[in-house]
């Protein structure tokens, strides 16, 4: 553990969060997490954590933080304008931060949650196996609460190296206009094609009314055919539940873990994190899709993660003696060529063979810089 980050101005919203707190629900604890779990995942695979490590979810105005020890930091989600001592971050790459450097953020092009990872992860401690911030209850994180001005946050030591998004990798363009996939069910029956089709049909707004827990969507009413009530069941992440007064609400990363309204569809999951990047005032379109599809778009997604890879390692360099100006290969004690390809001096036993004779000899490998 060692002491990497001080906040020195705590943005407007800046919490700590992981994939989320799995294995409660039954006991009414939510999941909570990143709300955009795409970005929060590629941050920490590009620093070398592990996907789950905690990072930093910064909402609309981001943190001025003082680095206070060697680092390396990826920022990923939405572009808050990141700057490292005063020049330009960029985004979706991982970047060493050195030792009294200084991260800003200096407003908000395009989305509204940026994950700053940092290289081993924030060391908080675990509430429920996770260390993700709930602040309506007040644990997780640190102390269960937005970040404050003179906060230090620790780091574990960096588990792997730094890697880099799959070539041709474009960073996401949110914008304003946010078409959303959704699969209709469960309780679609509750409604008249009418209503489906004003779901399906409509552009919506979000609502001023909106936070982690969930998206309330301004626009036309979706009405029911009867009562908005039903016996209170499970609430999965990205639910779309009508109320009685017809508006829809997306459930998200805070959401309550049981619901007594009718949910009329459910955001896929490759959708969810695009519909956290929106703004109040910005516009949602939902289309319907078939599970297949929403499997499809799911796996193309996971693929774009486990993409993420490190520098191409060195071409392997055969070994060889030089006698009288002439290489001859070496091999080891099955016959195969000997390389070498991770930059370390090694010892070995090998033979060459020279005019019909076969010598035996020791080997050392020295890895020098060139000069």
């Amino acid at each position: 553990m060692r002491s990497a980050i001080q906040i020195i101005e705590p943005g407007l919203f800046t919490t700590i969060q992981d994939r989320g707190r799995y294995g409660f629900q039954r006991f009414g604890v939510p999941v909570s997490g990143a709300m955009d779990q795409f970005a929060l995942r590629a941050a920490n695979l590009l620093v070398g954590n592990d996907e789950n490590a905690a990072a930093l979810e910064m909402t609309v105005i981001g943190p001025t933080l003082q680095i206070d020890a060697d680092v390396v930091i990826a920022v990923t989600g939405a572009d808050l304008s990141p700057m490292l001592d005063g020049s330009p971050l960029p985004r979706w790459e991982a970047v060493h931060a050195p030792a009294g450097g200084r991260l800003s953020f200096h407003g908000m092009q395009d989305g509204i949650r940026a994950y700053l990872a940092v290289a081993g992860g924030i060391d908080v401690p675990e509430v429920m196996d996770s260390r993700s911030t709930y602040v309506k209850a007040g644990f997780g994180g640190l102390d269960g609460r937005p970040l404050a001005r003179g906060d230090a946050l620790d780091t574990f030591a960096p588990p792997g190296q730094p890697r880099e998004m799959p070539d041709g990798f474009m960073p996401p363009a949110y914008g304003e206009d946010h078409s959303v996939r959704v699969i209709l069910g469960p309780q679609d029956h509750a409604f008249d094609n009418d209503a489906v089709n004003t779901l399906l049909g409509s552009t919506f707004t979000v609502s001023l009314d909106s936070d982690r827990m969930g998206y309330r969507l301004d626009g036309p009413k979706v009405a029911h055919q009867s009562s908005p009530d039903i016996v209170s069941e499970g609430n999965a992440p990205g639910a779309v539940q009508v109320s009685g007064d017809g508006a829809p609400t997306v459930l998200m990363a805070d959401r309550g873990t049981t619901g007594g309204y009718t949910k009329i569809a459910a955001v896929i999951t490759a959708d969810l994190g695009q519909l956290a990047q929106a703004v109040p005032g910005e516009t949602v379109r939902f289309t319907a899709v078939s599970i297949d599809e929403a499997h499809a778009a799911l796996a193309e997604r996971e693929a774009l993660l486990a993409a993420i890879h490190g520098p191409e390692p060195p071409a392997p360099k055969p070994v060889a003696v030089i006698i009288d100006g002439e290489a001859i290969e070496v091999v080891d004690a099955d016959g195969e060529p000997m390389t070498t390809t991770d930059g370390r001096s090694s010892a070995h036993r090998a033979t060459a063979t020279l005019e019909g004779m076969a010598y035996s000899f020791g080997v050392e490998v020295r890895v020098e810089e060139a000069e």
